[in-house]
């Protein structure tokens, strides 16, 4: 229903005209009921988490429709307390992502965890178009988690260092160089945005069920939920 009203405001915008009509060829022709965006995660399974997402037209960064996009994909982010999305997961084969480390996040790891892991504050970060580059080739392997494979887990090898370039909502170009659990926060986004999941590049060995211990004490009376109010 939302996708149908961005499209629909895109076709009354005459020089967007051809926008719509590009936007339309990203869906199936029967959108459901509950299109996208959504108000929660795609799970893994869902076909948009598979495609390599389509960059968005100059003309549409700084559009209506994209903020309205953006501010979703961050109302989502926030929501299910992740600390970074990517438009994919939220039903939209777009190369937008967002991210955010706060500084209170530190309260739930210890000072030990939180230093080898190279942990450290990410104000919220917009960016259109992002194109990532690796500047320190050394890999360093720690335990990962996604918001669209819920319920799970595995250590993932990541590079220590890149530099992170694009678009921000007011279509100015922005550069960050992260290293350690920022720098990983966004190789897992870059990888939503060309079909990738960290399942396709984890240590298979390690892949679990991250409450494996409360479905074992609660006689396998555990539920996963997918929505959050």
């Amino acid at each position: 229903m939302l996708i149908n009203q961005m499209i629909r405001t895109f076709s009354t915008t005459t020089h967007l005209g051809s926008l719509a009509r590009w936007y339309q060829k990203l869906w199936r022709s029967k959108v459901p009921t509950n299109g996208p965006p959504y108000a929660h995660v795609t799970q893994v399974g869902d076909p948009v988490l598979r495609q390599k997402a389509q960059l968005v037209p100059p003309e549409a960064v700084t559009s209506p429709e994209v903020r309205f996009l953006v501010q979703a994909m961050i109302d989502v982010m926030r929501k299910y307390s992740c600390v970074g999305l990517a438009a994919p997961q939220i039903g939209i084969s777009l190369r937008i992502l967002v991210m955010e480390f706060k500084d209170k996040l530190r309260d739930e790891y210890t000072s030990a965890e939180y230093k080898i892991k190279e942990m450290d504050t990410l104000p919220l970060t917009v960016l259109i178009n992002p194109e990532l580059k690796v500047t320190n080739y050394e890999k360093k392997s720690f335990t990962e988690a996604c918001a669209s494979v819920k319920g799970f887990s595995a250590e993932v090898p990541r590079y220590s260092e890149v530099l992170l370039s694009g678009l921000d909502e007011n279509g100015k170009r922005k550069e960050l160089t992260l290293k350690g659990w920022n720098a990983r926060i966004a190789q897992h986004e870059m990888d939503h945005l060309d079909g990738v999941i960290y399942t396709d590049v984890m240590d298979r060995k390690t892949f679990s069920c991250s409450c494996w211990q409360a479905v074992n004490a609660n006689y396998g009376r555990v539920q996963i939920a997918f929505h959050k109010k």
